[in-house]
């Protein structure tokens, strides 16, 4: 049985990333090595590294002065390295959930830290808005996806100091004005490759100006003057990467890939709001992802959900749980997820009411 895979992260990569990566894991490059044990320092991986670069500034079409890394720690690693390394007195951040409070407590250790909104006494079913950013601030730190709670940012807002944005779960998913931000960051796992390495985009011009002495490896600069490779870079998610990234171009690029996301969470939004035993938990549509799209049982129906998804699980469907935190349904439309399994996934609700 085809499997329609939902999961939040890891989560579904295209076939052609994953064809491609299996097979340098047998042959990489005509070397008769393996991606998994060839030199990072081989022209052939250094080929790989150079292409993805590449890539990602053309894709996201990234203005001159922007460096493009790929750095290991996660995104986690981003909540304290992006302080280090650009908070000179205090910071601006937007809390919308867990990551972003985590990133909010990471950067505390090296500031001051002004939390402009939060929508964490609604358990985070919206997106602040009517908010004042600070001008004194060095930047402001907002996360773009709320894997979690089904929440998003799809604009570049506007700001009177520098954006810095987390943007590891909507990347490459539709254009941004790149000019607008000091720092973009992301994690592989979700629209790019498996998780091990993170995607870093920095001004180059808004690195070295805090006083403070920064550890070698947790210094933007470092990575920039090493081309990545300061420490041996985590070499097979950078070539999934590539893969992933020339799979995007192949699709016409960010806004053709943005369409048919939209489309996919059309979909089944649609089939959300038309159902009665089914509801959204985010309170402004406005707000809703399309990356992460989070629903419960009505009331009157909560005791189904169990019985939900273990009909769904016969379906083909998986990884549709809602996160521990919050229970319910999480049905993660990433980039490689195909319409195809949205509408699995749709059917399969509708013929679960129809049996009430």
């Amino acid at each position: 049985m085809k499997k329609h895979n939902f999961y939040a992260g890891p989560s579904i990569l295209s076939p052609y990333t994953i064809k491609n990566t299996a097979d340098a894991i047998l042959n990489f490059a005509d070397t008769g090595l393996s991606v998994l044990e060839v030199s990072h320092r081989s022209k052939e991986f250094q080929a790989v590294m150079d292409e993805a670069t590449s890539l990602v500034k053309e894709l996201l079409e990234i203005p001159e002065g922007y460096s493009v890394l790929f750095l290991g720690g996660g995104a986690s690693m981003q909540f304290c390295m992006v302080p280090y390394n650009l908070m000179a007195k205090k910071a601006a951040y937007l809390e919308t959930g867990t990551w972003a409070s985590n990133a909010i407590k990471e950067a505390r250790l090296f500031g001051e830290v002004d939390v402009v909104a939060s929508s964490r006494d609604a358990n985070f079913s919206f997106i602040p808005k009517d908010f004042s950013i600070p001008a004194d601030a060095d930047y402001f730190h907002f996360t773009t996806n709320n894997t979690i709670y089904g929440t998003e940012m799809r604009y570049d807002p506007e700001s009177p100091v520098p954006l810095v944005a987390d943007m590891s779960s909507d990347i490459f998913s539709r254009p941004i004005d790149v000019s607008k931000y000091d720092l973009i960051y992301a994690g592989a796992q979700k629209n790019l490759a498996p998780a091990g390495v993170t995607i870093v985009i920095v001004r180059d011009e808004a690195l070295g100006h805090v006083e403070r002495q920064i550890p070698t490896m947790l210094d933007y600069r470092t990575h920039i003057k090493k081309g990545s490779m300061f420490n041996t870079p985590p070499v097979l998610p950078i070539f999934s990467a590539l893969q992933t990234l020339r799979y995007y171009k192949q699709l016409g690029g960010i806004r053709e890939i943005e369409k048919t996301d939209l489309a996919k969470a059309a979909r089944l939004y649609d089939a959300i709001d038309s159902s009665k035993i089914f509801e959204g938990t985010v309170t402004d549509p406005a707000d809703r992802s399309i990356m992460n799209v989070c629903f419960v049982m009505t009331p009157e129906y909560k005791e189904l959900e169990k019985n939900f998804i273990d009909f769904a699980s016969e379906k083909g469907i998986v990884g549709i749980k809602g996160h521990r935190s919050v229970g319910g349904f999480r049905a993660s439309l990433y980039n490689a997820l195909p319409m195809e399994s949205v509408e699995v996934l749709v059917n399969a609700m509708k013929e679960f009411e129809a049996k009430l």
